[in-house]
């Protein structure tokens, strides 16, 4: 077998390409999934609009979702001990 190794002009390139790549802010991943779950467009139009790939998209949905349910999740228990906070400071009072 052959081993292919690539040209300098082709590794030039490809360091171009890495170092050129567009880097997408927080609040640029969280619109671009959320036009996606809007559903006006497609994910591929949504997608070659923005230049990214469909794998990116569903990352960064996966993550937002993921993201959401760890939020979500967590303000219950908030909920749970706040109410269990105020439940032990009323029997405390009562029996003051």
């Amino acid at each position: 077998m052959r081993k292919t190794t690539k040209s300098p002009g082709e590794k030039i390139v490809n360091d171009i390409k890495r170092a050129t790549r567009k880097h997408y802010s927080s609040e640029e991943k969280i619109r671009i999934v959320l036009d996606g779950l809007r559903g006006e467009d497609s994910i591929a139009e949504l997608c070659r609009r923005e230049g990214i790939s469909q794998g990116i998209y569903s990352k960064w949905s996966k993550d937002f979702m993921e993201a959401g349910k760890r939020r979500l999740a967590g303000d219950t228990a908030r909920s749970a001990n706040t109410d269990k906070v105020n439940q032990t400071k009323q029997m405390s009072q009562t029996l003051s």
